[in-house]
């Protein structure tokens, strides 16, 4: 059994299910790629090779060859055939084995136990995967923020509302199953004070006011996750900004110094210049 490790949760998402657990999680088929996040680890399967078997096969036959061609070579120069073989042998099973894999769809493993959740039900998948993508707009804003946030704490938190919002949604989509269940069941050629009927109605109730507070707890969660992103953009873009307008600034007063440095005594200099210039050269015109 995969070892637990405190405060970790493990998200798995493929095409079928969205499996939480406390616990590393395996793929069932094809291979999968795992993504690191502070205590949040996410699997997702990695797409199909799309190679056919009688590729895979040709492969290996060529590699087969290969292989042999330097047992060959090995046992002519004093090795022992059968070493460099058990090794050909082996190499080639694990290659196709890979390659077989590689070739399949990519599905995560349900582990066993009460202490992980599938989402299995399109609406809480969907509702779920959102709130991952929020959660990774949150943590990218960390790095800005590490002056003002306790990374460690915050990591805790947003693992803790992630795992909190999987057993809402697990709960919520048993919820959603057994609402159809009981709307399916035609109850009207029965009499109305019928205590069949009467039981009936008052689970459609029970399982009606279920489904209400099963749906606010998780948009509290969600309502949660959205504005602490929201909040890390805005503080941010304003970091950013209030970079760029220290930078102005700086140019600013630079360009004004060099400004007054260069231009507040040409103007004037120039024109006395000019009209004394005029002024000479008149005064020789008018002696000739």
């Amino acid at each position: 059994m995969a070892r637990v490790e405190p405060g970790r949760l493990y998200i798995g998402v493929d095409g079928e299910k969205v499996v939480i657990a406390p616990r590393p999680l395996r793929m069932r088929t094809g291979r999968g790629k795992r993504r690191h996040a502070g205590s949040v680890t996410e699997v997702v399967p990695v797409p199909p090779s799309g190679r056919s078997r009688a590729e895979r096969f040709r492969f290996l036959s060529q590699l087969a060859l290969v292989l042999l061609m330097l047992a060959g070579v090995l046992s002519a120069v004093g090795i022992d055939w059968w070493a460099p073989a058990a090794a050909s042998v082996a190499m080639l099973a694990g290659i196709g084995v890979y390659q077989s894999r590689a070739a399949q769809a990519g599905l995560i493993a349900v582990p066993a136990g009460t202490d992980r959740y599938v989402l299995d039900s399109a609406q809480e998948r969907s509702a779920y995967a959102k709130a991952l993508v929020v959660a990774r707009r949150i943590r990218h804003t960390w790095p800005a923020l590490e002056h003002l946030i306790d990374p460690l704490d915050a990591d805790r938190s947003l693992t803790r509302a992630l795992d909190d919002l999987a057993a809402i949604m697990n709960r919520r989509q048993e919820i959603r199953r057994l609402r159809a269940e009981l709307d399916d069941v035609n109850h009207r050629d029965l009499p109305a004070d019928s205590p069949a009927v009467q039981a009936l109605l008052e689970q459609r109730i029970r399982v009606d006011s279920l489904w209400r507070d099963t749906g606010d707890s998780a948009n509290r969660i969600l309502a949660s996750i959205n504005a602490a992103a929201l909040a890390g953009d805005n503080l941010v873009r304003e970091q950013r900004i209030g970079v760029t307008a220290d930078r102005a600034g700086a140019a600013i007063a630079q360009l004004t110094a060099a400004g007054r440095a260069r231009s507040v005594e040409a103007g004037p200099e120039l024109a006395e210049r000019t009209a004394t210039v005029v002024a000479v050269y008149r005064e020789l015109a008018a002696d000739r």
